[in-house]
């Protein structure tokens, strides 16, 4: 597959990321396509020191081909509909080059990245929408178990969490 890592997003990255929210595919789960003021928006509390959230690009032997956002559970509305615990960390992710989808990498890459937020924390969680199927089978296969719907403002959700083993504890 190559050599896989997050980098945290940069200015210059906005007409990139904006490309991918345009995508259709994308577009239908992530609500943020139009101008990079679109994306700008989206991103800039994140980019800003102390917030919940952080914006990474996924490179892949040196190119960028997913967008990750993680974030704090418990400082996110997502605590309001399960026991959230303080270290509890969730992700969003798009792939973002068409030509990467549908070839199985979501599920690799979620297990990576999955992997490493588990030797800091107890549980990683996710909320991909219903109708995402690909997501939800993506994030099943990196060992993340469904533990029900879930109604939230923009969209039905499906609460994925996958827990920390022995082995990926880094304490």
């Amino acid at each position: 597959m190559g050599d896989f890592r997050l980098r945290p997003v940069e200015e210059g990255d906005l007409p990139l990321i904006t490309s991918w929210m345009n995508d259709p595919a994308v577009a239908a789960f992530w609500e943020l396509a139009g101008p990079p003021e679109v994306t700008e928006r989206h991103l800039r509390p994140q980019l800003a020191p102390g917030g919940p959230s952080r914006p990474y690009l996924g490179l892949l032997g040196g190119e960028p081909i997913s967008y990750w956002e993680v974030y704090q559970a418990a400082r996110d509305r997502l605590a309001d509909h399960y026991p959230a615990g303080p270290d509890d960390l969730g992700v969003h992710l798009l792939i973002g080059p068409p030509s990467a989808r549908g070839r199985g990498l979501g599920a690799v890459l979620i297990d990576a990245v999955a992997g490493e937020l588990l030797r800091d924390c107890a549980r990683v969680v996710a909320e991909p929408d219903v109708r995402n199927t690909a997501s939800v089978r993506s994030f099943e296969r990196a060992g993340f178990r469904c533990a029900g719907e879930l109604q939230l403002p923009e969209k039905r959700a499906v609460l994925m969490i996958r827990e920390r083993t022995r082995t990926e504890s880094g304490r």
